[in-house]
């Protein structure tokens, strides 16, 4: 295992080492957007003091998804420090701290930083970022960390293997993919739908797993880990309804600034509470 935190570690070093390389500023929107539609677009604060200044974009967003981020490390600090050596707790810890850091690589590119970042000095806005590009190197391998979690609750002998290989390989494989498509400015490969995809097999296999589990043996932990991943499942669809809606767009014409970003970084602090509140102590290791 240590080979994998190795591996991502060495990954996010070699993403920031690359963050002078200009390829991935070659994806722009579509259609191209200009600073000035970008700012028209969302609510923006300009900071400055004596020569000075910056955009803050998204002001409201932004502390959203840094409390989700900061949230989240918490609650993986919590389960590292009463894992008692305990390898589900630990998986759990890790796949939390990678969450909640990648969120915070991406709340200062979608929204803290994302003018100054993607915009600022350019005639035309670039569409991503190296640190979104972090971001997503954090995120699958944090997904990645739960599946091995459930694989030292809920599997034994060759299935936990299995379970582990498939983890591990999946967590590789998109890493690969992810670094190819920032360096050769690959958009799907460096979207967030593609991670999605990536993700949606862990997800769903996990609540096949804890619901056929919880349905023989009718015990707590599974039924509390079943309620997780559908509450996680439920706050994805409920972005997907509110990107469908384009709430952004109509909300903001009113002089609203909430975004299907706020929607979904809402429903992950709820997901976040209820992980901390409800199963940190009842993850039971499997022997």
């Amino acid at each position: 295992m240590r080979k994998i935190g190795h591996f991502i570690i060495c990954s996010t070093l070699l993403m920031l080492s690359l963050a002078g390389c200009q390829r991935l500023d070659n994806i722009d929107y579509s259609p191209k957007q200009s600073p000035e539609t970008f700012l028209q677009n969302q609510h923006w604060i300009k900071i400055g003091a004596g020569n000075f200044s910056f955009i803050w974009s998204q002001p409201s967003s932004t502390l959203i998804v840094y409390f989700v981020g900061l949230l989240t490390m918490y609650v993986g600090y919590t389960f590292l420090r009463h894992s008692n050596q305990q390898q589900a707790k630990l998986w759990w810890g890790i796949g939390l701290l990678l969450t909640g850091l990648g969120a915070l690589f991406a709340g200062t590119s979608y929204q803290a930083f994302g003018y100054e970042i993607k915009c600022a000095g350019r005639a035309s806005c670039t569409w991503t970022s190296w640190w979104e590009i972090i971001y997503m190197l954090l995120s699958v391998p944090g997904m990645n960390a739960f599946l091995i979690a459930t694989a030292h609750t809920n599997a034994k002998g060759n299935f936990r293997k299995a379970m582990i290989v498939y983890a591990i390989i999946n967590t590789l494989a998109y890493s690969l993919l992810l670094m190819y498509g920032a360096l050769q400015a690959v958009k799907w490969q460096v979207s967030f739908d593609f991670m999605s995809l990536v993700s949606l097999p862990s997800v769903l296999f996990l609540l096949l797993l804890h619901g056929i589990t919880y349905a023989k043996h009718k015990d707590k932990m599974n039924l509390l880990l079943l309620n997780t991943w559908l509450i996680f499942v439920l706050v994805g669809l409920t972005y997907g309804l509110s990107l469908h809606l384009g709430i952004t767009a109509s909300l903001w014409q009113n002089g609203i600034w909430f975004t299907e970003n706020d929607v979904l970084h809402l429903g992950m602090i709820g997901w976040v509470y209820y992980i901390h509140k409800k199963t940190t102590n009842v993850v039971i290791v499997l022997n």
